[in-house]
């Protein structure tokens, strides 16, 4: 699977980002799609994943109610959608893909660039 995100730029505190990640290759709906994410200087962590189903959604404390992942299988493509950023939610954002019933992440996208202003 190969995986292509994009999506990513300099918002403002309060604002909003959509990030997609379109992925070829291997069938789609064999994996759990996850975003990643990794500010300056810190460990990269889990954001948020949905099921390769699409039914099943998780997310990290910190984005709950402010993040959407969701999936569109027509298109082969995850989304993110990142609402009332604010400044701590800079870092790059990875997508991620792990096949169902596994639990390392196999395929990893190239990352893009979220920054929130204050």
């Amino acid at each position: 699977v190969q995986l292509q995100a994009s999506g990513g730029g300099l918002v403002q505190a309060g604002g909003s980002l959509r990030l997609s990640c379109a992925a070829a290759g291997r069938a789609f709906d064999n994996y759990h799609m996850a975003w990643f994410r990794q500010a300056p200087g810190q460990e990269r962590e889990f954001v948020a994943l949905a099921s390769s189903s699409g039914t099943t959604t998780t997310y990290t404390d910190s984005v709950k109610g402010r993040f959407t992942i969701s999936r569109d299988f027509a298109k082969n493509t995850v989304y993110l959608q990142m609402n009332n950023l604010k400044p701590e939610d800079t870092a790059v954002y990875y997508c991620a893909a792990r096949k169902a019933g596994v639990r390392e992440y196999d395929y990893w996208g190239q990352g893009t660039l979220v920054t929130v202003s204050s």
